[in-house]
């Protein structure tokens, strides 16, 4: 398996580059979030990913090996092939992939070209549990997490912000930082309602 390649740009598109390593030039496909962090420098390194069928050997190129795992992820799911994958990767960056997984955003994921409600929803019920599992993000700790995000609902349940909505942007606060006290947690959230 290539893990990643290291070489001289030959060729720079929105959809893919040439690498030439040692005399061989290898075509790797990448996602316009991979384009965006290649500069035109003459010496690059690419993180790979080698897809093998029965009719061609494709190689995937990522300028983080964060992306390569959102990648492979995506792939593992029923129905989301490498075309799609990539051009989940093209529309969103890793992070916002990965963000939009661990929250249960249907609706970002399925604002992308090609990916319908359904596939959306496989994509998170697949996905969350491996997602918050390797990034250790989205669910708080039981112990002092709970009293803390409990104590920030109330508080904005008794301003007069609807109970659900409130608990969405207390949980995305508390993704960004789970350290945050009541008071800090309650500001940012109503930054956000």
């Amino acid at each position: 398996m290539i893990t990643h390649l290291r070489g001289k740009l030959v060729e720079k598109n929105p959809t893919y580059v040439i690498i030439e390593c040692n005399g061989v030039g290898y075509f790797l496909n990448i996602s316009l979030n991979t384009f965006s962090c290649i500069k035109d420098e003459e010496n690059i390194k690419l993180y790979t990913h080698l897809q093998i069928k029965e009719d061609a050997h494709t190689l995937f190129g990522f300028a983080t090996r964060t992306e390569r795992e959102i990648f492979r992820l995506l792939i593992s799911v029923s129905g989301i092939g490498s075309s799609i994958a990539r051009t989940m990767l093209s529309s969103l960056n890793p992070e916002q992939i990965r963000d939009a997984i661990a929250n249960e955003d249907v609706a970002t994921i399925q604002a992308i070209k090609g990916i319908g409600a359904k596939t959306a929803q496989r994509v998170i019920v697949d996905l969350k549990d491996k997602i918050l599992k390797v990034y250790d993000i989205g669910e708080v700790s039981p112990s002092s997490n709970n009293t803390t995000k409990e104590e920030a609902l109330s508080a904005l349940e008794v301003l007069g912000f609807a109970r659900r909505q409130s608990e969405k942007i207390i949980d995305k606060v508390l993704a960004q930082d789970s350290s945050l006290s009541v008071e800090n947690i309650i500001k940012q959230a109503l930054k956000n309602l």
